[in-house]
């Protein structure tokens, strides 16, 4: 029954804590395509944008994310690819 127990505690022991959103802990109004710095965060070395589960966006702030990431990089602020892979 003890070893039950202790099973049972490790287990829970290795579980990670939730991720919190950055841009719900700042309070942001919205999401700014030109803050440059602050987005390259959120994009791979491929220059990919990173999914939630690995952020730890929320689905709304997810979804603001994308939408300035796009535009910076439609602006020529970020990459569509990265340096590497250009020839």
């Amino acid at each position: 029954m003890a070893s039950k127990a202790k099973k049972r505690e490790d287990y829970y022991r290795d579980r990670r804590r939730r991720k919190v959103c950055a841009f719900c802990a700042d309070r942001s109004p919205h999401i700014d395509y030109k803050e440059v710095n602050r987005l390259r965060r959120y994009l791979s070395e491929r220059a990919k944008i990173e999914p939630r589960r690995k952020t730890g966006t929320c689905a709304k702030h997810q979804r603001e994310l994308a939408v300035a990431l796009k535009r910076a990089r439609h602006v020529a602020l970020l990459p569509f690819a990265p340096q590497h892979l250009r020839a």
